[in-house]
């Protein structure tokens, strides 16, 4: 549905003409700039401040991955439920005031691994429940018809915000501190919610009534997608993806900073460079899936990515190899913004607008759900095997995701799908429906993302 404050006259001229989808546009990319901030920052405070081990890395990132899993689907609930600007004020406010306490406790020389491990849980449960409502709110601010088009500009902004919010962590990180350096992405919070309050969608989050359980919703988009083949498919694929990334993930910064002996402003540079990669993926992405079509680029992109690695495992100390890896990175992260743009739009496509964040909600929650595994699995791996055995593991696994679409009907999509036949633009004045047995929805992480603020991956910008 699109909102009354745009004409779809004015929603096909321009999406940058378009002001509530602007808007949402300059929020959440000072927010994805601030979280890369932080991304940079908290393992450079871990690993060289904190002092701590690989099994306690490992838990860190755990206990940060934890709250998608367990929170995922009632936030997705209650994102269809009430509004949706007003869950990611909540969830912006909640982050700011979290994360701001580390460079406070920092001042006093107080901060310490529990406070840290503290801040990624609660930072984590407002990110799940903001990021509920921001993954499934585009649909309701352009046209089915632009969502392509949209998701293109969402992910190559994003990953441009992502560069910069690197090399803006690292630059702070060496004029300031890292502990002081994580202020800037509690004001990107602060942007973000502000953005948020300007941003006019009455339609589409008007409140239904409360008369069904939360615990029917959240049955009722299990089945949306479980009924669904495309969806189905799509979520595995990002599941299992997401299982791989975060075992590769949680080692990444140990890895670069005490292997490689890569200095903390190269840390923030190259993969900061690298990113630039999902920008011109996102945007390359609908001009390519016209042409071979979207099943043939998902699956291309899910083949070379596990290839992208092999440089980071024959990587030694040195100038040289840290460009190699910043390459490796752009291709590995333009594969993930040309395949996770499409494979979001595909899904906000086909999904019925009442049920778009809890169909969202369904796949963070599964995506997310492999994370925590992911990146206790590195912490025993690192452990047990060495940090470098434990990342041929991590890439091995990415060939997962290539095996389950492979098998799918979705390798040879040749055109994206139409929308669903159900009503997509109810008048102010008329009832939704009562949900009842249906297919379809959009995704991140993290990408989305999921994750649309946390990381680039094949959820488009959420995995």
């Amino acid at each position: 549905m699109t909102s009354s404050a745009d004409s779809p006259a004015q929603l096909q001229t321009s999406l940058w003409r378009h002001r509530n989808f602007r808007t949402f546009l300059i929020g959440q990319s000072a927010s994805v700039t601030g979280s890369s901030i932080s991304s940079m920052v908290i393992p450079v405070i871990a690993v060289l401040e904190l002092h701590t081990t690989t099994s306690q890395v490992a838990w860190l990132a755990f206990l940060g991955l934890l709250p998608p899993p367990v929170l995922a689907l009632h936030a997705g609930a209650l994102a269809d439920r009430h509004s949706k600007q007003r869950q990611m004020i909540i969830g912006d406010l909640v982050s700011a005031a979290a994360l701001a306490s580390v460079p406070v406790a920092a001042a006093f020389d107080a901060l310490t691994l529990s406070q840290l491990m503290a801040v990624a849980v609660v930072q984590g449960a407002a990110g799940v429940v903001h990021d509920a409502a921001a993954i499934s709110i585009p649909p309701s601010l352009v046209d089915r018809s632009l969502i392509q088009r949209s998701n293109s500009r969402i992910g190559a902004l994003f990953a441009i915000s992502a560069t910069g919010g690197s090399n803006l962590g690292a630059a702070l990180t060496a004029l300031v501190g890292p502990a002081r350096a994580l202020l800037g992405d509690v004001l990107s919070y602060v942007i973000s919610a502000w953005c948020t309050t300007r941003i006019r969608t009455p339609n589409a989050d008007r409140a239904r009534p409360g008369e069904r359980r939360l615990r029917a919703e959240i049955g009722e988009g299990l089945r949306y997608v479980r009924s669904d083949d495309r969806l189905r498919t799509l979520t595995l694929v990002n599941a299992s993806t997401s299982f791989a990334l975060a075992l590769l993930n949680t080692l990444w910064a140990l890895y670069l900073l005490r292997t490689l002996a890569m200095s903390t402003t190269a840390f923030g540079v190259v993969p900061g460079l690298g990113a630039l990669g999902a920008a011109a993926g996102a945007l390359l992405a609908p001009g390519i899936a016209q042409r071979i079509g979207p099943g043939p680029m998902m699956l291309a992109a899910l083949g070379i990515t596990p290839v992208t690695q092999l440089p980071l495992l024959l990587a030694a100390p040195g100038l040289g190899w840290q460009f190699v890896i910043a390459a490796a990175l752009f291709v590995q992260l333009s594969c993930a913004g040309a395949a996770g743009t499409t494979q979001r739009s595909i899904r906000q496509i086909i999904t019925d607008s009442r049920m778009q964040a809890r169909m969202q909600a369904v796949s963070t929650w599964l995506t997310a759900g492999a994370r925590p595994f992911g990146a206790l699995l590195a912490g025993a791996l690192g452990t047990w095997a060495g940090v470098r055995a434990a990342l041929v593991i991590g890439a091995f696994l990415l060939t997962v995701p290539l095996l389950v679409l492979a098998r799918s009907p979705l390798r040879g999509l040749r055109q994206m799908p139409g929308a669903p036949p159900e009503r997509e633009q109810p008048s102010p004045a008329e009832e939704l429906p009562r949900p009842g047995p249906s297919p379809q929805v959009p995704a991140p992480g993290a990408a989305a993302a999921a994750d649309i603020r946390r990381e680039s991956s094949l959820d488009g910008g959420a995995t």
